[in-house]
């Protein structure tokens, strides 16, 4: 048996090298920066990464539904999309198509002689490949978890599968610029940590190129298992969808995304960190109880700006219906999605979240870091918490409910500084005045205190 294990792992390794994704010119590889905050592009400019969870994208849309969401992100804003590539493994699509043999990932069903000039011979992975190659069209990178957590910590993915479907997937996809790997998914490290790291370095090894992560269950994040392993490039935290009252993890951060960016942040090496699953737009509270309130598009803004303000380099936004693509023909919705897929793509929150993006890159980017010491005196805590990130001549600082704002003015340059108000709800700015860069002063947004009523203080040197 472990012979016939051997034999039909080399034969996978052999097709996946004749059939991997051949790539002359497209999107540049992402490489972590100079300082190792954050991403740059192939020209060494910054990307600000801007996700959303498409988790079931590759099984549950055919190609015209696919290349319809891929229009609608590219045209909100958002630069990756993070798919399984299996959920299970009875993975299919929605073509029919089983993407394993025998539910084994070291046997991909891969079938010789599909190509994209005769739709009808696609397996899933010729499927999957077209997806991808129309997301490099659309300038959107590929975020892919190779195998969703739970197929590992239910025994359905060996150690030894674990390393030849690392190299099937690495070998396969090594020569498409468009990729990033999520290893993991939902799941925590110390679940099967052996395979999760078999599996990283199969990655890393096959293809040395991609950004790796690992993308980690509710509230815990990928430095607590993996901070020092060669494989991972950068970190990525669930924030999760538990409000505080909720929470019953050890560390009890609640809403707080922001506190597990402190904690990467201050972490050596130095490597990037992101929230990869925040509270999700409709979704409910607590996740499984559907009475619950459902999470908003406010919620989603503050997870946002918290955690970018806190210093990650980027985030992703998601929304229940669009993460499962509920569509009519489903016997029924996951975490008591509402709406469909197509409506929900238009939900405020996904239309919001490119201005924070656009924010991140309107001042020099690569000289931020986050800085609290901006905040002269909080208002108090949880969703009165303000978050505030500078660079040499600019400042800015969140509030989520529009409590007044008190500033230690001189942290940057100039004897004066230009205050505006950022509006994360629609982007607009509007100027405030001009103001002596000493001493504290105090600003107060429009509107009465309330969550939601989000503003961001921008400061600018007047040189």
């Amino acid at each position: 048996m472990k012979n016939l294990f051997l034999l039909i792992s080399l034969a996978v390794l052999l097709f996946s090298c004749s059939t991997e994704v051949k790539q002359e010119k497209g999107m540049g590889l992402l490489k972590v920066s100079a300082d190792g905050r954050s991403f740059t592009d192939e020209n060494g400019d910054p990307f600000f990464w801007l996700g959303d969870t498409g988790w079931l994208l590759f099984s549950k849309l055919n190609r015209e539904e696919a290349v319809s969401y891929l229009d609608d992100r590219q045209e909100k804003g958002f630069n990756v999309i993070q798919v399984m590539v299996l959920h299970s493994v009875g993975a299919k699509n929605s073509y029919g198509d089983s993407a394993l043999v025998s539910q084994s990932v070291a046997q991909p069903f891969v079938t010789e002689g599909s190509s994209f000039e005769n739709p009808e011979e696609y397996d899933y992975w010729d499927h999957m490949d077209f997806v991808i190659r129309e997301a490099e069209k659309r300038n959107l990178y590929m975020a892919l978890v190779p195998v969703w957590g739970g197929n590992v910590r239910g025994g359905f993915v060996s150690r030894d599968e674990a390393k030849v479907y690392g190299e099937f997937m690495a070998n396969r996809y090594k020569n498409q610029s468009n990729i990033i790997w999520l290893n993991g998914g939902d799941v925590p490290g110390a679940d099967s940590i052996q395979t999760w790291n078999i599996l990283g370095n199969a990655l890393r090894t096959n293809d040395p190129n991609h950004l790796i992560t690992f993308h980690p269950r509710g509230r815990t994040q990928s430095s607590m298992w993996f901070h020092n392993e060669e494989w991972l490039d950068f970190n990525m935290f669930q924030s999760g969808h538990r409000r505080y009252d909720q929470d019953d993890t050890e560390l009890n951060y609640g809403e707080d995304n922001w506190r597990f960016v402190e904690t990467d942040y201050n972490l050596k090496p130095v490597k990037p960190t992101l929230d990869g699953e925040p509270s999700y737009e409709g979704i409910p509270q607590g996740l499984h109880d559907t009475l619950q309130p459902f999470w908003n598009d406010a919620d989603v803004r503050r997870y946002a700006y918290w955690s970018v303000f806190a210093g990650a380099c980027g985030y992703t936004y998601g929304h229940s219906a669009v993460m499962q693509f509920y569509r009519p023909e489903d016997t029924g919705a996951a975490y008591g999605a509402k709406k469909y897929w197509t409506e929900a793509i238009n939900d405020p929150g996904a239309a919001q979240m490119v201005h924070v993006k656009n924010l991140m890159l309107s001042r020099p980017y690569f000289e931020r870091v986050p800085d609290q010491s901006l905040v002269a005196e909080q208002p108090g805590d949880k969703y009165d918490r303000q978050l505030a990130t500078r660079g040499k001549n600019y400042a800015f600082i969140y509030t989520y409910n529009g409590k007044n704002i008190r500033v230690n003015m001189g942290k940057i340059k100039g004897e004066q500084v230009k205050a505006s108000w950022f509006n994360p709800r629609n982007g607009e700015i509007s100027e405030i005045g001009t103001f002596p860069n000493t001493g504290v002063q105090e600003y107060n947004p429009a509107g009465e205190p309330a969550d939601g009523n989000d503003w961001v203080l921008m400061l600018d040197s007047v040189i």
